[in-house]
Parts: structure tokens; sequence; C-alpha cells
């Protein structure tokens, strides 16, 4: 009720309704692993299973992508976290002495 004892809607004041913003989704990107010939297959799945929670199947069958394709993607992520596990896997492989590459690219 307003001050002269009327409804507010019924006094003339504007009803508003909160516009909720149209959200676009943020772009992706796609971690890929690159083949080498001195990463160990076993390396790579280990990878594949720490840094991308993947199960030893999955894990297996991107490391033989990798190694008969050249190349094979990891996961579709938001920029950050696509150059975040990119980091992290390369930083992991120099640790360990391989010369394990991932690529960040947007996804198509």
């Amino acid at each position: 009720m307003n001050d002269d004892g009327q409804d507010g809607a019924l006094a003339g004041d504007l009803a508003t309704a909160t516009a909720k913003p149209k959200l676009k989704q943020p772009p992706k990107y796609t971690v890929v692993m690159l083949n080498d010939d001195f990463t160990p297959m076993e390396f790579v799945v280990e990878v594949l299973m720490v840094f991308f929670y993947m199960d030893t199947e999955k894990a297996e069958q991107i490391m033989m992508d990798v190694h008969l394709k050249g190349k094979a993607v990891c996961g579709i992520f938001t920029r950050d976290i696509a150059e975040t596990k990119a980091a992290l896997v390369m930083d992991c492989a120099r640790e360990n002495e391989h010369p394990l590459m991932c690529n960040v690219e947007v996804a198509g």
C-alpha cells in the first residue's frame, strides 16, 4: 500500500520485470597431444588417466590414435582449462625427461 492507502499497482506505479541476460557459452578449445618417437606409450596412458580422468581403455585408445595418426584430441575445455591442462602435461613430461607435447586449438 502507498501512503495514500492505495495498492501500488493500482496507483499507476510501473511494474518492472528483471531482465535475464542472454549468456553465451564461452568458446571451447581442444587439447591435442602430438606424437613423438621417444615418449613411452605407458607414460602417455598414465598422463591421460591422471590429467584427463580417462579410464585405462579410453586412455589406451587415445594413446594409439596419437601413435598411429600423429595426434589426438585429449579433451575439449574452456580456454583457461585447456591451456592449464596442456601446461601440466608438458611440465610432467619434462620432469620425467620426455619430449611429449600438447597444443591448444580452437574447437571447430
